[in-house]
């Protein structure tokens, strides 16, 4: 079960992992920071990044912040890291 914090930016254009901030993994959320909706689309798009279903995420801390820790379940610390290296 690997866990890693990323830093979200909600309200973006698109919704992508565009390289790092302060050393995390920034993501870009096409969702408005309300009701939940960003965090949905976080853990839509980590869902999709990393192959496993979405109730296999959990935001563990930071729900109403922008810095989340996110754990993903049946995925690595370390390969979290690389699917969350943004682009080359």
């Amino acid at each position: 079960m690997g866990k890693i914090v990323v830093y979200c930016q909600p309200g973006a254009k698109q919704t992508q992992c565009v390289g790092l901030h302060d050393g995390k993994p920034k993501i870009q959320l096409k969702a408005p920071p309300v009701d939940g909706a960003a965090n949905k689309a976080l853990i839509a798009f980590l869902s999709e990044i990393c192959g496993v279903p979405k109730s296999a995420i959990s935001i563990e801390l930071g729900a109403s912040g922008r810095t989340k820790r996110v754990e993903v379940a049946g995925v690595s610390e370390e390969e979290l890291s690389r699917l969350l290296a943004g682009p080359a």
